[in-house]
């Protein structure tokens, strides 16, 4: 099993399409009125339009969207970026809702049963 998408809702769509797609670097798939997809190595990150009345990111959320990228990618892309915490293999940040992002060079052995 794999994760087929992942929707992000707001109400701040261009922001986002800019966080995720210019700074972030995901390539953008499709455009619709409602959503923008965008291609984060193989899975769709879906960027949608809230709708009224639906509650926004909690403030100070701890749950997360964690990108893998190579130790190379993170120097890189760690210097565009406002980085709330850290450890030896990720750096946490958060987008323009608040929605806590990582970024993470980490590589989790297969073999683990």
């Amino acid at each position: 099993m794999k994760i087929h998408h992942i929707a992000l809702r707001t109400t701040r769509r261009r922001a986002l399409e800019r966080f995720y797609g210019e700074l972030l670097g995901l390539r953008t798939m499709r455009k619709t009125k409602r959503s923008t997809w965008l291609d984060a190595g193989g899975t769709v990150l879906m960027i949608e339009r809230r709708a009224r009345g639906e509650p926004a990111v909690p403030r100070g959320s701890l749950e997360l969207v964690a990108f893998g990228v190579s130790e190379r990618e993170h120097v890189k892309l760690r210097k565009k970026i406002s980085v709330e915490a850290e450890t030896e293999f990720t750096s946490y940040f958060r987008d323009p809702d608040g929605r806590r992002v990582a970024l993470s060079h980490f590589r989790f052995r297969r073999d683990v049963r």
